[in-house]
């Protein structure tokens, strides 16, 4: 037997802290509570990764339900959908280009309006190929002006022709890009011709008449814009609708085609990598939270609702709902004799030596722990039963069965004594002391040797002998 003392503790005990700072807004367990493994224990302010985390799983079932898609194949319900949907991007097409003719008609009913009814008030055999001012100004502003004139009769001649055959079915980039270009010009065109109005004196024509001139230009400018932008819009819809046309049609194509195995290959890997997206956020999500790694009850919480962690600092602690251990240090000159599974009686200051209780050894360090300069070996040993009179901390004592015997023999240690070469002990025969010599077998750390021969029953052991006898 090896006779040792050592400490109770926890099967599993554990201090628990936040991996990353941040403000504390839930604690949810006390000092002394019993909580299972997995338990919310507390948080700090995490809504935007709870947030991130529901869009990163809603991404990943997005995609599995891609994949599951693709190997179930496209079923007849969703060709028609397919075909249906391409079906009505046609139409949206078509209804688009039928916008874009209708914006490049109305900018140029506008830019005639501008020109011809706005502007021609005040020019002189306007649409001739020699248009004049009908009121004096700088002569080179009357050249230029009248210059200018002339080349919008061209561009609205030109343009009329072109507009005059459009359609829904004719190639219209062309027409749009002819429409925006001739719209730019128009716009110049009346933004100088703004200009002079504004800096007119002229003694020829009154200044209301000029004002209402004008009026009327700013009027038509207002259009053009109008017309412009209408147009812009119009593009921008035909745009889209040739767009999603083209990806309803590729889209249709695929579904037509079927499935490879490349692309459920392709498929499982951004499955793949949005599961890893959802990791990623969980783990972050993790930094902020503490929860229970075991069942067990808390033992120390020190975190505070509003409080501002350091990921340094532990808050809480608890223990396992395991049967406790002892902890003790064994000499390595009693080491060999140990082995996993030997039993032990154990008692706990606490209540007294009479009080026992069954452990057996559950591990031994390989690595020696020096304890007051000698080496000794941590071993552990965990009680058979739980009991609630247990607790962390206490000290025990700690008796290990390293062999046992069955009807062995036993005296005290130093009641076996060197003598002649031999092992003996002296008894009491006849009322006079008398050496007799014995075999010694097993002994143990509490003081005892077994006795293999030299003893009979009813011998009396001397205690404390006369070796000089």
């Amino acid at each position: 037997m090896v006779a040792v003392s050592g400490s109770v503790v926890a099967a599993h005990d554990v201090d628990l802290g936040f991996a990353q700072s941040g403000r504390i807004t839930g604690v949810y367990a006390p000092v002394g509570a019993h909580v299972g493994a997995g338990t919310l224990l507390a948080q700090t302010e995490n809504g935007d990764l709870r947030a991130t985390l529901a869009q990163k799983k809603a991404a990943l079932q997005s995609q599995q339900a891609k994949l599951a898609s693709l190997k179930s194949g496209t079923r007849p319900e969703e060709l028609a959908v397919s075909r249906a949907t391409v079906a009505s991007d046609e139409a949206a097409l078509e209804q688009a280009k039928a916008g874009v003719v209708n914006a490049i008609r109305t900018a140029y009913t506008q830019s005639d309006d501008a020109i011809h009814n706005k502007v021609d008030q005040f020019f002189n055999d306007p649409r001739s190929g020699l248009p004049k001012l009908s009121f004096s100004t700088g002569a080179q502003a009357e050249i230029t002006l009248a210059n200018d004139r002339a080349a919008m009769e061209a561009l609205l001649s030109e343009w009329q022709k072109h507009v005059s055959g459009l359609s829904a079915a004719s190639d219209l980039p062309p027409s749009q890009a002819e429409a925006q270009t001739n719209l730019a010009r128009i716009s110049t065109f009346l933004s100088d011709t703004n200009a002079v109005l504004n800096n007119t004196t002229s003694s020829s024509v009154s200044q209301a008449t000029i004002a209402g001139y004008i009026t009327d230009v700013a009027t038509a400018r207002a259009n053009l814009n109008t017309a412009s932008g209408a147009l812009t819009t119009a593009i921008s819809t035909q745009s889209a609708a040739i767009t999603l046309l083209d990806r309803d049609k590729k889209s249709l194509a695929l579904k037509l085609a079927g499935t490879t195995a490349d692309d459920i290959a392709e498929q499982e890997a951004l499955v793949a990598a949005a599961a890893a997206e959802v990791e990623s956020a969980q783990a972050q999500l993790s930094k902020t939270i503490i929860t229970a790694p075991f069942t067990g009850t808390i033992t120390r919480m020190d975190a505070k609702v509003g409080e501002i962690t350091s990921p340094t600092e532990p808050h809480i602690s608890m223990i396992s709902d395991g049967l406790f251990q002892i902890d003790c240090y064994i000499p390595e000159v009693e080491i060999a004799n140990l082995a996993v599974g030997n039993a032990a009686t154990t008692t706990l200051d606490a209540y007294g030596a009479e009080t026992f209780f069954r452990a057996k050894i559950v591990a031994i360090d390989p690595a020696e722990t020096e304890v007051g300069g000698v080496s000794t070996y941590k071993t552990t040993l965990q009680f058979l039963a739980p009991d609630p009179r247990i607790r962390q901390g206490m000290t025990a004592s700690v008796v290990i069965t390293t062999r046992e015997i069955e009807g062995a023999l036993v005296v005290p240690q130093g009641e076996v004594f060197q003598k002649n070469g031999h092992a003996m002990i002296q008894l009491l025969r006849a009322g006079t002391p008398e050496d007799v010599v014995v075999q010694t077998g097993a002994s143990s750390s509490v003081g005892n040797v077994q006795i293999i021969s030299g003893l009979q029953d009813g011998d009396t052991v001397i205690l404390n002998p006369d070796t000089s006898l």
